[in-house]
């Protein structure tokens, strides 16, 4: 098959488990109606439900892994970019809307 056209480049990313959907997934600042509204910031359910799991349950990065079915590295790589993503939404006075990838599997929540 000729290069570029077909299967793309690297590996296909692995299936994510995901034990909670977010039932609110857009958030906004309350701006005076005079402000412009800036772009909105836009996170996976994969960078929120690795900000839950380690942030909000306590859970090590490498047990959220587990639960998630990947790598501790891509909870790290997936926690980092939530939190800062959480960080611009806070201080810029942005709008957050969460969205999915296409690549999560809703999974049964271990209690």
């Amino acid at each position: 098959m000729p290069r570029g056209m077909g299967w793309g480049r690297g590996r296909r990313r692995k299936m994510r488990m995901i034990g909670f959907i977010p039932q609110v997934k857009h958030f906004h600042p309350a701006l005076p109606p005079m402000v412009p509204p800036k772009t909105p910031i836009f996170m996976t359910y994969e960078e929120f439900e690795a900000l839950r799991l380690v942030d909000y349950e306590g859970l090590t990065q490498e047990e959220a892994g587990q639960r998630m079915g990947v790598s501790r590295g891509t909870v790290w790589r997936a926690l980092s970019s939530a939190r800062k993503k959480v960080a611009q939404v806070l201080v810029e006075g942005r709008e957050l809307i969460i969205l999915p990838q296409g690549n999560e599997e809703p999974g049964m929540e271990k209690e």
